[in-house]
């Protein structure tokens, strides 16, 4: 059950950031100094994202990891995620394909 939650998280941690970068994209085209003077325009957008960077780096290192130790394989893809969406995506995709790394390892103990 809590894997299907983590999923649909994917789809809003997908969703919602896109559809804010979306418009940016929409009227300023792919200005990036324009992107981070607007990240960075005050204190609290500021504050919000430098949070999320270190987020990214952290959610980063528990992928790999976490992902070693549970033997999962392609985590490459979810550090691609945190560049392409962030930490809203990356994340609980990743715990979605733990969960269910998780569950195959209990079926295959239970001789399913």
């Amino acid at each position: 059950m809590t894997q299907y939650l983590y999923l649909g998280l994917c789809v809003l941690g997908a969703a919602l950031p896109y559809s804010q970068f979306l418009i940016f994209i929409g009227e300023q085209g792919l200005n990036v100094p324009l992107f981070f003077e607007q990240l960075f325009a005050n204190r609290v957008s500021s504050f919000f994202g430098l949070d999320v960077i270190i987020s990214t780096f952290v959610v980063w290192l528990f992928v790999v990891t976490e992902g070693r130790r549970q033997r999962m394989n392609h985590l490459w893809v979810y550090i691609a995620c945190g560049f392409l969406v962030g930490v809203s995506l990356a994340l609980p995709l990743f715990l979605y394909a733990r969960e269910r790394k998780r569950a195959e390892r209990r079926a295959c103990a239970n001789g399913w």
